[in-house]
């Protein structure tokens, strides 16, 4: 683990800060401070200022409109943005950039690359991610969704689950059963599919939180065209894998960053109810302080692994699962804190539906921590579940026996 920075980190991390200077309102308080429209004009515009100073995908060759910057000067860039509580895109952009976006620019061809990349800079396509089913979400090699090739076609028909923000999206990208005769983890394709079309339905999902971020999606006889597969065809589960490898880097550096900003609201919250001379209260924020602490360490270890080049393997489980079941235990003390008021909202919900409120948020209000706890439930589901990050860690980590499985599925179920 390296703890530290480089001199020349240290001074590319000046000249994101004199960016953020220059181009933010002179009180700004984070995004968090923003209400309803407000913040969503926010983002928007946000968006054109970083596509203007190809900060938008900041990694991206800057022959397809990037910023041709290394991966530690994107993980400086990510950290002072997550500090000062402004996003690295929009809406959906961690799907359209970070993900399929970097895919395409590994696997895809000359032609797909010319046809996709730019309209995903431009916002004219939004993408989404289509991977977990009803009967294949902690086991992503089940699915069952099949693609058959018709002419130059393909006609997908099934289902896809817990569609992070697919209700805002056009584009979707798709991890389809193209060879129901082969071995669990073969047989499937990768397809980018157009939303807006006959035969795709999107529904959405109502959480616990009362949002709608996740959704299902429903495919009958769905089209895509036969050149939009990434990588070959029945060879899309290490496209699949190659993509999901690209999320690690920037969250191990910027998850840590979040829970510091939401532990010192948590402070907040205890003074402004006089609850931080509470000596019970004092031990639990204190436990909260060493465990953030702690997370910050974790995230180094993956970062710095992350920043050799070597992508993080198993033991990446380790920060899920460390820091998603933290977050439901900090959240129920700030319902302790709160007492009877948590009954009753007053002030916004959090931002977002993920992880913590943004910065800026008022931390004295119980609509924050009333959204961020009833959220905080879903982080040991999305990402892969407490019970699977346990397995894996279990099983690949420590080198535990492992489960019996057997080599079925549900695509063994689907009429052919």
């Amino acid at each position: 683990m390296q703890p530290t920075y480089t001199a020349e980190a240290d001074d590319y991390r000046i000249t994101i800060q004199s960016f953020l200077t220059e181009h933010l309102p002179a009180d700004w308080q984070g995004i968090g401070a923003l209400d309803g429209e407000a913040s969503l004009e926010f983002i928007r515009s946000w968006r054109e200022v970083l596509r203007d100073n190809q900060l938008l995908a900041a990694t991206w060759p800057k022959e397809f409109g990037g910023g041709g910057l290394t991966q530690l000067e994107a993980v400086i860039m990510a950290e002072e943005f997550e500090k000062a509580g402004v996003p690295t895109g929009g809406s959906n952009d961690a799907f359209s950039i970070q993900m399929v976006g970097n895919t395409i620019i590994q696997w895809g061809t000359d032609e797909q690359k010319r046809e996709f990349l730019p309209k995903i800079i431009s916002g004219e396509h939004i993408w989404c991610q289509g991977y977990s089913e009803p009967n294949a979400g902690s086991d992503l090699g089940n699915l069952g969704c099949r693609a058959e090739l018709d002419g130059d076609e393909w006609r997908i028909n099934g289902q896809k689950i817990w569609t992070s923000a697919g209700h805002l999206a056009d584009h979707i990208f798709v991890l389809t059963r193209t060879d129901p005769d082969a071995p669990k983890h073969r047989g499937i394709s990768f397809l980018l599919v157009e939303m807006d079309q006959p035969g795709v339905e999107v529904r959405p999902i109502k959480m616990i939180s009362g949002d709608s971020e996740f959704n299902e999606v429903f495919f009958t006889d769905a089209k895509c065209p036969k050149e939009n597969v990434i990588g070959e065809v029945n060879g899309g589960w290490a496209v699949a894998m190659t993509l999901l490898g690209f999320e690690r880097g920037e969250a191990a550096a910027t998850t840590p960053v979040a829970f510091r900003g939401e532990v010192d609201r948590l402070m907040e919250l205890a003074r402004s109810r006089g609850k931080d001379q509470d000596p019970l209260i004092r031990q639990r924020l204190a436990w909260a302080h060493s465990k953030v602490e702690i997370m910050r360490f974790l995230g180094m270890r993956t970062l710095t692994k992350f920043l050799a080049g070597d992508h993080p393997g198993p033991d990446a489980s380790i920060f899920k699962l460390y820091w998603s079941e933290y977050h439901k235990q900090i959240t129920e003390l700030a319902m302790d804190i709160l007492g009877s008021d948590a009954l009753v909202q007053e002030g916004k919900f959090p931002s977002s539906a993920f992880a913590t409120d943004a910065p800026g948020a008022d931390a004295t209000t119980s609509g924050s921590w009333m959204g961020t706890f009833l959220n905080a439930r879903a982080g040991t589901i999305y990402a892969g579940t407490s019970q699977v990050q346990r397995n894996i860690i279990g099983e690949m980590v420590l080198g535990l026996p492992k489960e019996p499985r057997a080599d079925q599925g549900a695509w063994k179920d689907i009429p052919k």
